[in-house]
Parts: structure tokens; C-alpha cells; sequence
């Protein structure tokens, strides 16, 4: 019995210090196929049907020249005018449409106010041609609007979220180009990895030729080179369909995002820090104001005045102490920078001075 007591606990001790098992990903997921991509289109247009909010003529020339030549293609002359309208404005159109889109298909739009317009509430888009950087036409987009944010004001106050001035169409355009693709006459195709690294490319390559020899070579450390030669009857889509569902285990360096705007840091799993000491500490200034009313006394010739009161504390962060921190895992680093208590913000501060003393093993990504 206590032969296998033993045996137990020493089972237990294997298992509690094991690595983790490497999580597998499907190689659909990492790489993108060659030439298979979305499309960025742009346009031009008029929102119209607005309560007031749009462009104001004298501020927005451009808009009052698109309303004066749409009307004219419609047969009305306006020429020579001044028109005073609020309920127009000018707009620019963004759409993304994806590979394969065909004839007659629907991509989503989205608008923003190019004018002074305060709102694009409640207006719909006159149908306008949006179009790619070769300059040709491949989507037409009419609909109405949908704003996600909202804005109410009184004479004294005002309350307002999101932003007005930019709008989404659902499936507001019609696709009347396509993008022409010749997969089925390619003899080779090559997949990009979305995160280039060597390993992971070797395993791509290695878990393809597994399953189907002699088809797979890496080109470089973003390329992985298909072959299908005469086995497979559908050539490389063919091939690109059974590979897909393959999986592989993904490797990433050790990187820590830096969003100085919102405050957010993000780190994956590799982040390491070798032993490094810390110390945080922050000059804090506090001024209350607290004025007081001076009276005078009774039948006296003085005047009621205003004290000033003011009161300052300073913290110098005196009580500071150092903090040892030890990263041999993301558990322990974040463990670590939490005895210290910072904030985010002072986090992204303490980062960026322990990579440049050479103690953060990662990289810092600043956006």
C-alpha cells in the first residue's frame, strides 16, 4: 500500500508540474490564400430627408453644386439660385466587398458627413456609384441610414452618445462588377500566413505532406507553396478544401499591446521578465478651494467681502517601496505588477522602463 501511495503522489507531482498541452488550430484559420481577398471601395453621395441637421449651404459649396446637378438630371433647373435648404447632406461612402462577390449580390456601406451636418438621423442615401482605386464601378448604394448614436439639446443643457455623423446601410449596395479569379488554371498556389514564423510555417508545410506527400513547401517564413500536380482532380481548390480542416500548432512571439489612448494593455502567454526590481511612486497635488463670506459688524460703514480659503496636499509618493517581479510565467508577472497596485495607465509607464533595461522579453506594440 504504500508502495503505491508512493506511486501516486509521485503521478500527481508529474501532472501539477507538466506543461500545457499546446492548444491545435486549423490551418484554414492562419493563412490566407493568394489572390483571395476583399476589395476596398469608396464613393460619393447625398443624404437627404434629414429634420434640419444637414449641411448648411453657405459652409458647404460642394454640397449645394451635388444638389444642383442631381436635380438637373432629373429635369429640374435651379441655376443661378441660392438655395437654403438644411435637409441635405454630403457624405462619403466606404465599402468592403469580399472575394467572389457576384453580380446582384448585397454588401454593407458605410456613410460619414463630409459638411457641418450635425446628424444623419432619419436620411436616406440617393443612389451613388462607389468605386475601387482602378476606377471602376463595382457597386451601387441607396438605403436608409442607421445611426448608432444619438444627441438632444435644450437651451441650457445638452445630452449626447455615439456619433451622429457617421451611419451604416445594411446591405445597402448591389454588386454589379466582379473581381475575376483563376484558381482553377493555377498549377501552384501559395498561402500567406496572417502571423509570419518559421515554425509555423514548417508545421504547415509538415502537416500538408503528412497527409498529402510532396505537396507543400515553404517558400519563407510568411509562405507556404502548394503543388498539387495530376492527384487531385480539382487541382489546387481541390487541394485548398482537403487542407483546410488540418491542424497545426500555431507559434507567436511574445508581444504586449500598448493602447495609450484607452489605457489597455494586452499580453499574450510568452511575455517573460527576468528578475527586475521596481518602484512606483507618483506626485500627487490637491488644491480645495473653500471661500468664506466676511460680514461686517452691525451700524458699521463696512462691506460684506469674500475670504479666499485655499488648501494644498501634496503627496510625493514617499511611501513607496520596491517590488521584486518575476515573470517565468504570465500568472507571475501579472501577480507581481498587482502587489504593486498601478493603474493601467502607469502600468504602460513601468513596461516600457523595464524594456529598455533589458528585463522584458517581448516586444511592444504601441497603437
Amino acid at each position: 500500500m504504500k508502495r503505491i501511495a508512493a506511486l501516486i503522489l509521485v503521478l500527481i507531482a508529474t501532472l501539477a508540474f507538466a506543461p500545457y498541452a499546446a492548444a491545435q488550430t486549423r490551418i484554414k484559420d492562419v493563412v490566407d490564400v493568394e489572390n483571395v481577398r476583399e476589395n476596398q471601395l469608396v464613393g460619393y453621395g447625398l443624404v437627404v430627408g434629414l429634420a434640419g441637421t444637414g449641411d448648411r449651404m453657405r459652409n458647404a459649396p460642394f454640397t449645394e453644386e451635388s444638389m444642383q446637378a442631381m436635380l438637373e438630371r432629373m429635369g429640374v433647373n435651379i441655376r443661378g439660385t441660392q438655395m437654403r435648404t438644411q435637409n441635405v447632406a454630403a457624405v462619403s461612402i466606404t465599402a468592403t466587398m469580399p472575394p467572389f462577390a457576384r453580380s446582384g449580390s448585397r454588401i454593407d456601406v458605410q456613410v460619414a458627413a463630409l459638411g457641418d451636418a450635425s446628424s444623419l438621423q432619419g436620411g436616406t442615401l440617393i443612389a451613388s456609384s462607389l468605386r475601387a482605386l482602378d476606377g471602376e464601378i463595382y457597386a451601387v448604394a441607396q438605403g436608409n441610414v442607421a445611426v448608432s448614436g444619438f444627441k438632444g439639446q435644450g437651451a441650457a443643457a445638452s445630452v449626447s452618445r455615439g456619433v451622429t455623423t457617421s451611419a451604416r446601410i445594411a446591405n445597402g449596395a448591389i454588386v454589379e462588377r466582379e473581381v475575376p479569379y483563376a484558381l482553377t488554371s493555377a498549377v501552384s498556389l501559395k498561402l500567406a500566413l496572417k502571423n509570419p514564423d518559421f515554425a509555423t510555417a514548417a508545421r504547415i508545410a509538415a502537416a500538408i505532406n503528412g497527409k498529402y506527400p510532396g505537396t507543400a513547401e515553404v517558400l519563407d517564413p510568411g509562405t507556404v507553396e502548394l503543388s498539387p500536380g495530376t492527384r487531385f482532380a480539382g487541382g489546387v481548390i481541390d487541394l485548398v478544401t482537403r487542407i483546410g480542416d488540418l491542424e497545426v500548432r500555431v507559434d507567436q512571439p511574445a508581444r504586449i499591446v500598448i493602447n495609450e489612448a484607452s489605457g489597455t494593455v494586452v499580453m499574450n502567454n510568452d511575455v517573460r521578465v527576468t528578475p527586475v526590481a521596481i518602484a512606483q511612486g507618483g506626485l500627487t497635488i490637491t488644491v480645495s478651494e473653500a471661500p468664506q463670506v466676511s460680514q461686517p459688524a452691525p451700524m458699521s460703514n463696512g462691506e460684506t467681502t469674500v475670504v479666499p480659503r485655499t488648501q494644498v496636499q501634496v503627496n510625493d509618493g514617499n511611501d513607496a517601496s520596491l517590488a521584486t517581479i518575476t515573470g517565468e510565467s504570465l500568472q507571475s508577472l501579472v501577480s507581481g505588477l498587482n502587489t504593486l497596485g498601478v493603474s493601467p495607465r502607469d502600468l504602460i509607464t513601468i513596461l516600457q522602463a523595464v524594456k529598455s533595461a533589458g528585463a522584458l522579453q517581448a516586444e511592444i506594440e504601441v497603437q
